[in-house]
């Protein structure tokens, strides 16, 4: 009776007729049906992804899940009494980090209470991690708001947390099995796990800024030092780097973005005055005045020392350098880079992923010469393989010992996969170093990719980072500069802060072309602003609503289509649709 009545009122929903649920419920409700065409008398199970998608995803949110390690655990032992469990999701969905009664462990996992559930909308319905990703802002799903059957004795409150650059990173949600029936039983949760996504953002933004001005504020001395409100990041010049959710809420208004803006365009004050504001002055005197005459306490943090590359980095200069002149101060990247370290001089087959432009190619060829001089290198442009080309290019079996770089190798044909694996079983003294764009194991699961052929690459997996999410950026700018112009050109700083305000969908290889131009147009020995090409994917002839509304039209208004067309995901569609003011059509 009661799944009965659920689907009635999602039907009267659709029809335009209040039934008393939420907004974000209701407007939820409708996507699953309309965009995502789910069945609502369907108690569809929950969706756990593989243990090879669960450690892609992990790999790619390893530094979120450092940051919001500590808060997480801070706040299990605050709500455990109360049989909550806590979830981190990244931006897609899949639960990386999981905090619950292990004692429970078989109800938690059936209900998708647990590791590797995917609660993406689309997948899962109306929950409160999906509908958090699709509309970036904090939301309750209680019991029955769910919509699917499957998930109605659940209540879940979710809340975003974004990362320094103002794009959705993860999801913070607690859960519970079972829960009092007033969803007003829910708005301590509320409370809870937004105060714990903000100081997540603080965390991870403090980890990011050791070399740069950080910039705390609060409307409360007592919590300034302690727990403030919003935070900036800044460089030499005064400009905004980086900035906590918190912070694009206050400033909210005053600009369409705050990256590259000065903080004296929403504050009375400029960098020269941020040493007025560090700890060793009494809170109650730390007073940042606004221009609408309002005021805020503010807490300045001066930069760290630059540190060295580190014990990494320098071990490998010793060894040659190959590797340690692929990155700079970057964690994640020091990290990859001792670990091919040390399996370069094994016969570890290898799997370097990442998105295109990343340097994976570059990376495989330094491993190569990192394994000493007893290897012969060949190198396989998959795309363009035909079984004869491929024969020829592996050459006789024998004694032969060579690095195999596989570039791109999920555009191996499908009848040269096969082959492959025969060849490299024939083969032994070939160890395979292949690069990929997408998610290999995914691809074997949905029948895309010859399993044997998987299995037989897949010693160690290296995620290669996009450029967006790496911190050696200004490393990377200024060592790219000194190859293409070696007479100390420069980067102004409000260039430098444009540029690291980027997304970078082009990685590497759109890095390298900017700076071509920015070189080709500079006048004199500083890159200015001027000097920057627009970005390659900004849509300078078209507003983005004209150009979004084509491309929904064109794909017949399926947001999935709509977001594979633009590069983006599903949730950044449908944020743009109601920034917009696009309906969505019946």
């Amino acid at each position: 009776m009661i799944a009965h009545n659920h689907v009635q009122e999602i039907e009267s929903v659709l029809d335009g007729r209040t039934t008393g649920r939420d907004s974000q419920v209701s407007d939820s409700w409708k996507r699953c049906v309309e965009v995502y065409g789910m069945d609502p008398s369907r108690a569809d199970p929950a969706h756990i992804v593989t243990e090879t998608e669960l450690r892609e995803h992990r790999m790619q949110a390893e530094r979120m899940i450092a940051s919001a390690r500590s808060g997480l655990q801070s706040l299990f032992r605050q709500v455990a009494r109360q049989n909550y469990t806590v979830l981190l999701t990244d931006a897609k969905g899949v639960c990386v980090d999981f905090f619950g009664d292990r004692n429970f462990e078989t109800e938690l996992r059936g209900s998708g209470l647990f590791m590797g559930a995917d609660w993406s909308e689309e997948l899962a319905g109306t929950s409160a991690a999906g509908a958090c990703i699709v509309t970036g802002e904090p939301v309750t799903i209680h019991q029955d708001d769910h919509f699917g059957n499957a998930h109605t004795a659940l209540s879940c409150t979710a809340a975003p947390i974004y990362d320094s650059m103002g794009q959705l990173a993860a999801v913070l949600d607690i859960s519970l099995l079972q829960s009092p029936s007033p969803k007003s039983s829910q708005n301590l949760a509320m409370s809870m796990v937004t105060a714990s996504a903000r100081r997540v953002e603080m965390a991870n933004l403090m980890a990011q800024s050791r070399r740069e001005w950080v910039l705390r504020l609060s409307a409360s001395p007592e919590f300034l030092d302690v727990d403030p409100e919003a935070a900036v990041t800044l460089d030499g010049s005064g400009r905004i780097i980086g900035f906590t959710r918190g912070a694009d809420k206050l400033f909210r208004g005053h600009a369409p973005t705050l990256l590259g803006q000065r903080i004296d365009s929403f504050l009375a004050l400029s960098v020269d005055d941020l040493p007025d504001l560090m700890r060793d002055r009494p809170t109650e005197d730390r007073v940042v005045n606004m221009p609408d005459g309002g005021a805020l306490f503010g807490h300045a943090i001066a930069p760290q020392a630059p540190r060295s590359t580190g014990a990494v980095t320098r071990r490998l200069q010793r060894k040659g350098g190959s590797l340690a002149a692929l990155a700079g101060p970057d964690p994640e990247m020091q990290r990859l880079l001792m670990q091919a370290e040390r399996l370069a001089t094994t016969d570890v087959p290898l799997i370097l992923s990442g998105e295109t432009g990343t340097g994976k190619m570059r990376i495989a060829r330094a491993l190569h010469v990192a394994t000493g001089k007893d290897r012969d290198l060949i190198t396989v442009e998959c795309a363009a393989q035909t079984p004869d080309r491929l024969i020829e290019a592996l050459g006789p079996p024998g004694p032969m010992r060579a690095t195999l770089i596989l570039r791109r190798i999920e555009e191996l044909p499908p009848d040269v996969q096969a082959l492959l694996s025969a060849l490299l079983d024939e083969r032994p003294g070939l160890r395979p170093v292949a690069t990929s764009c997408v998610d290999l194991g995914q691809a074997v699961h949905e029948g895309r990719f010859h399993k044997p052929l998987f299995y037989r690459i897949s010693g160690a997996f290296l995620s290669v980072p996009p450029l967006r999410k790496r911190r050696d950026l200004d490393w990377l700018m200024d060592r790219l500069l000194r190859r293409r112009a070696p007479d100390e050109l420069r980067l102004s700083p409000s260039a430098r802060a444009e540029l690291a305000g980027r997304v970078w969908t082009g990685n590497l290889h759109e890095l390298e072309r900017v700076l071509d131009v920015a070189v080709t147009l500079c006048d004199g020995d500083v890159i200015d602003l001027p000097d920057l090409p627009v970005p390659a994917d900004s849509g300078p002839v078209a507003p983005e609503e004209d150009s979004l509304e084509d491309v929904l039209e064109a794909c017949g208004w399926n947001m999935a289509q709509a977001a594979r067309r633009l590069g983006v995901n599903r949730s950044t569609v449908m944020r743009r649709v109601r920034r917009s003011g696009l309906a969505l059509p019946l």
